[in-house]
């Protein structure tokens, strides 16, 4: 991932305005640490921090057209640059860069040139010849991006809010699958896929369809000029990525410069279901695996800079982003500069086990509808913003724009989970890769019950957070909450603690209006709560608070797991898996 800083229509003493925009720039060098560019036209500014993934030697931007009337600061990867490269035989392209396509199809194609993009991308456009611009965000929201507007009418866009946050009267989330045209005036929505109406789909579903889908997703994800691995948790979702990319890795270019065997990694507390489950898969696939421990205080002594980094308060979000975020640094020091990742398919396939209780088929494809529009706010933000704050790029098949087609094509009766006919979560994605002759996993492993990434990673983290903040927020501070955080009021201590460090780095209103807030039981939307009276007095995002569905479930009369406390119906000593003291962080690889 790379970082972006443009700011247009910034009038003024250009000397000065050019060292504000480098001073805020640099801001985002973590997200680029391998070169830094700024372009300057009249009272515009582009500015570009790369990690150089592909053609690291000639691809450093901003980049330009042939006779640079048309400039472009790119954060993202272009997966079809070369299929796009043969429309444009006309054009001279300066670098192998996949995003050097941009500026040339602009030229071709005006401003309806951004659907033809497959891959995940924002940008900023300049056109030198009438100085207008168009901004666009991919279509789910994979990359970070931001828009703010100054007192003096100028246009702010950045990767981070780090970026433009003291610099502009108002700011706010650049929304997914919109572009920003300056000759428009505004913002308009490029990306209208079939299910976004969220009308139900009748589509019979077919395994092969949906398999063949997801393999090709993976393939064209594997363009990689650097060392790159695949996250590795255990679970369904990144199994399947790890599976599929060791089944294909040998017939690519990457493995021609980097060998054919695949790296994976996995985080986690020593002892928690992540490692022993991700440590089977890697060892079934024959991956060179790496392992890292951290302890709970190691996360709790990191939860400043996540904040910092992550750019939220949201709690589901920073338990997860911790992990991540610790993990990332180690996969760095490796060399390693691009991993693939796992997100996005439990919001596709209704995957969070909440979902165990939509009442009908309806209201289960319209919260996957919601849950997708959202993910730029929860998932895709953990995933982009915790490995780039090292200068580490995530790629996820899971949203793949034709992936998605094919999967909200299916007929939503068959996602849902029903255990009298042997259907758990996901039935739908662990089916069409059930394959007997040429498995992709063991049989245990791909029908493994949904763990959410903050409770796989060992279920004492998330109680050691909450035992953390309930040593520095007081009652008396709760219940003064809504005097003091009157949008989106903390309801918990842990809640508190995670706001009063986000509003002392970024203290504006705008900043607090970018977190999305609302009542959550295990990471649903406010609406889902609805489907179970028992889930109102039980408002926790982890999947543990999904009483009766998740087999180490919270005790439903303390609505807590308590050390010695577990509910009678729950077989297994889960206990046994939560209580385990974690030493230093390590690495085995």
């Amino acid at each position: 991932m790379c970082g972006i800083l443009a700011v247009l229509g910034f009038a003024g003493d250009s000397q000065a305005k050019r060292v504000r925009v480098l001073e805020l720039s640099r801001r985002l060098k973590h997200r680029g640490p391998d070169w830094s560019g700024l372009y300057q036209h009249g009272d515009c500014y582009l500015a570009h921090q790369r990690l150089a993934v592909i053609d690291p030697a000639s691809g450093d931007q901003p980049l330009l057209n042939e006779d640079g009337t048309v400039v472009v600061t790119v954060n993202g990867e272009i997966y079809n640059h070369e299929q796009l490269r043969k429309l444009l035989h006309n054009h001279k392209f300066r670098t192998g860069s996949d995003c050097d396509v941009i500026a040339h199809l602009y030229e071709e194609y005006g401003e309806n040139f951004v659907d033809m993009l497959d891959g995940m991308f924002s940008f900023v456009l300049l056109d030198r010849r009438d100085s207008s611009f168009i901004v666009a965000r991919d279509a789910i929201g994979i990359t970070s991006l931001y828009i703010g507007w100054g007192l003096d009418g100028s246009v702010w866009i950045s990767s981070e809010l780090k970026g433009l946050h003291d610099d502009c009267e108002h700011f706010e989330c650049f929304p997914p699958g919109h572009m920003y045209s300056s000759k428009q005036g505004g913002l308009r929505r490029w990306y209208n896929p079939p299910w976004f109406s969220e009308s139900i789909p009748s589509i019979p579903y077919d395994p092969l369809t949906l398999r063949r889908a997801f393999e090709n997703a993976v393939i064209k994800r594997l363009m990689t000029d650097v060392p790159f691995g695949v996250l590795l948790s255990g679970g369904l979702d990144s199994s399947l990525v790890a599976s599929v990319t060791a089944r294909h890795l040998a017939s690519t270019k990457a493995a021609k410069q980097w060998g054919p065997q695949l790296h994976s990694f996995c985080v986690g507390l020593e002892g928690s279901p992540d490692l022993k489950a991700a440590r089977e898969v890697a060892d079934y696939l024959g991956t060179v695996h790496h392992e890292f421990h951290f302890t709970v205080q190691d996360g709790i002594d990191a939860i400043e800079d996540v904040i910092y980094h992550i750019e939220t308060y949201d709690v589901t979000t920073i338990r997860a982003s911790t992990p991540m975020f610790l993990m990332s640094r180690k996969i760095k020091s490796l060399g390693v500069k691009m991993v693939l990742s796992g997100e996005g398919a439990d919001e596709i396939f209704g995957g969070y086990l909440y979902f165990h209780k939509a009442p009908n088929k309806e209201e289960f494809h319209r919260e996957t509808c919601h849950k997708i529009k959202a993910l730029h706010q929860y998932d895709c933000l953990r995933a982009n913003k915790s490995t780039s704050a090292w200068g580490l790029e995530a790629r996820v098949p899971f949203l793949d724009k034709e992936f998605i087609n094919v999967a909200m094509s299916i007929d939503p009766k068959w996602k849902m989970a029903k255990r009298e006919e042997g259907r758990i979560e996901k039935w739908v994605l662990r089916k069409a890769f059930d394959d007997e002759e040429h498995p992709y996993l063991p049989k245990h492993i791909l029908y493994r019950q949904k763990e959410q990434f903050s409770d796989g990673v060992g279920y004492s983290w998330i109680d050691g957070l909450k035992e953390h903040a309930a040593q520095h927020v007081t009652d008396k501070m709760i219940e003064n909450a809504s005097h003091i955080y009157p949008h989106n009021t903390p309801t918990t201590k842990e809640g508190y603690y995670y706001r009063m460090i986000f509003e002392r780095f970024f203290p504006q209103n705008s900043a607090r209006l970018s977190v999305p807030g609302g009542p959550s039981v295990a990471c649903s939307t406010a609406k889902a709560i609805e489907w179970d009276d028992a889930w109102s007095n039980n408002l926790d995002p982890s999947g543990r608070a999904a009483l009766g569905v998740h087999l180490s479930a919270y005790d439903k009369h303390v609505g807590t797991i308590n050390a010695g406390m577990v509910p009678s119906e729950i077989g297994g000593d889960v206990r046994s898996i939560m209580e385990v003291t974690a030493p230093g962080v390590a690495i085995q690889s």
